[in-house]
């Protein structure tokens, strides 16, 4: 029969070729959100909220403005319109927003943010007539475990007036895992009406790391 310390050595030498054969298996079997994450090389910062005295540095959510393409984007029942936000932050030519009708629900394309408390903030309108002055829109964040396995999780609700508004800062949840260089990891956002009523959307910032 085998000694108890020969047990231990071949019982310890497994663990750590199991690990090092998960290592490699998670490496190789990225999630849809780490192989479809745009360069995090590329993100244009700017203060788009100063107006509200909230001087951090944003990104723009990929397609986010909804002035072009939608790419990564899925709409599902919702379609992009005419009528910007009113406060034209992204340009004074943009003419467009998106509008999420009652029972839909839109994921937006992914983005990398760092592991520093990042946030989301955005314009909303909601529309009204019957319930739907009652409605209020749900925000999740979607993002990958170690296992490439999609997860979400609820991070802010928004109850906007009729009025185009910026919606409050939402913290991105904080215990993301680092899967790409940098320590950053791709996260993707859905919104999704709550209480029958339709909502519009537009001009989608990020702000990728801690508040500086």
């Amino acid at each position: 029969m085998l000694s108890r310390r020969l047990k231990l050595r071949i019982g310890s030498t497994a663990a750590i070729a199991l690990a090092a054969l998960s290592a490699s298996a998670v490496s190789a079997n990225a999630g849809v959100l780490v192989s479809s994450a745009p360069s995090c090389a590329d993100q244009k910062l700017s203060k788009p909220f100063a107006p509200w005295l909230d001087f951090a540095n944003y990104t723009p959510l990929p397609g986010g403005n909804f002035e072009g393409s939608t790419s990564g984007w899925s709409l599902g029942s919702a379609r992009v319109a005419a009528g910007n936000e009113t406060f034209h932050v992204g340009g004074a030519g943009d003419a467009s927003s998106l509008r999420i009708p009652a029972g839909g629900s839109v994921t937006s394309a992914p983005i990398c943010v760092g592991l520093e408390h990042p946030t989301i903030r955005f314009f909303a309108k909601r529309h009204t007539g019957g319930t739907a002055n009652l409605s209020t829109m749900r925000v999740d964040v979607l993002f990958e475990n170690n296992l490439g396995i999609l997860n979400t999780l609820p991070i802010g609700v928004v109850t906007a007036s009729a009025n185009w508004q910026p919606t409050l800062p939402m913290t991105v949840v904080a215990n993301l895992l680092a899967l790409l260089p940098g320590e950053r990891t791709p996260v993707a956002f859905r919104f999704t009406p709550m209480l029958g009523g339709e909502w519009s959307i537009d001009d989608v910032y990020v702000d990728p790391y801690a508040r500086r």
